[in-house]
């Protein structure tokens, strides 16, 4: 698929560690470069990258989902928090016909940078 194929070539020149998981999906899972367990798939004419971050918890979910909203409309550059059945993610789309490689790579930067920067805030609400 020509999208993948443009996504693998970023990852690539970018020297980012990550797995074909399908012929339209990639997972990443790179410590190194601060991006843990992110998938990154082409629903035409979209990419999305979307990263799990942890579990609902059963307790304080009003709490958190505001510290969500709040962080979302403060801190994030690219992407949001959202919720995915019982999961919180963090995702973010880049249209594939004007996705170029700085695009692509602020995403994944972005996305690691809240990653490391909420952890002890999300933390707070992990039972």
């Amino acid at each position: 698929m020509a999208g993948m194929t443009k996504v693998e070539s970023y990852l690539i020149d970018l020297d980012i560690s990550y797995e074909e998981v399908s012929s339209s999906a990639f997972y990443i899972e790179d410590q190194e470069k601060g991006l843990p367990g992110i998938t990154i798939t082409l629903e035409d004419p979209i990419v999305i990258v979307r990263a799990r971050v942890m579990k609902v918890p059963p307790v304080k979910r009003e709490e958190l989902f505001e510290k969500l909203l709040r962080l979302n409309g403060t801190d994030m550059v690219h992407g949001a928090y959202g919720l995915d059945g019982d999961d919180i993610v963090l995702i973010d789309t880049l249209e594939y016909d004007t996705m170029d490689k700085p695009e692509f790579e602020a995403t994944l930067d972005s996305i690691g940078l809240a990653l490391s920067r909420h952890y002890s805030v999300l933390g707070a609400f992990r039972v």
